[in-house]
């Protein structure tokens, strides 16, 4: 069985960074897909950022893009969000998942019900 841990989480400024880690256990690390999603009071769960561990290739959403950074770690079975130039609209909840070995374009795509392992979660909160 899979395991997720979030951590990393807090308060910062606009302008801030953070990083964020998801420690894995009983995780195979070929054919799969982690990612980061996030959400907010009101609103639906959205994917943040996937790697495609097949390839190491990444994907982001257009709202991240050039501010974040996702990037695994097979020795540590962990995978990292490093978020930078923060604004007060990520401020969120933020979920690692994974996937039951996806195609690369489901991956990119980062919908909800592609995903069948989540953790608890770690806030994310920018004020102004």
């Amino acid at each position: 069985q899979i395991q997720l841990v979030e951590s990393g989480g807090g308060s910062v400024q606009t302008g801030g960074s953070l990083r964020l880690t998801c420690r894995t256990t009983g995780y195979m690390y070929s054919n799969n897909c982690l990612a980061w999603f996030r959400q907010s009071p009101g609103k639906e769960r959205e994917g943040v950022a996937a790697v495609y561990t097949g390839g190491d290739v990444t994907y982001y959403a257009d709202s991240v893009k050039g501010r974040f950074t996702i990037s695994p770690d097979n020795d540590k079975n962990a995978v990292y969000l490093q978020m930078n130039s923060l604004k007060p609209e990520d401020t969120a909840m933020y979920y690692c998942a994974t996937s039951k070995n996806i195609a690369s374009i489901l991956c990119a795509l980062m919908e909800v019900p592609d995903f069948g392992n989540w953790g608890q979660g770690t806030q994310v909160t920018v004020s102004s």
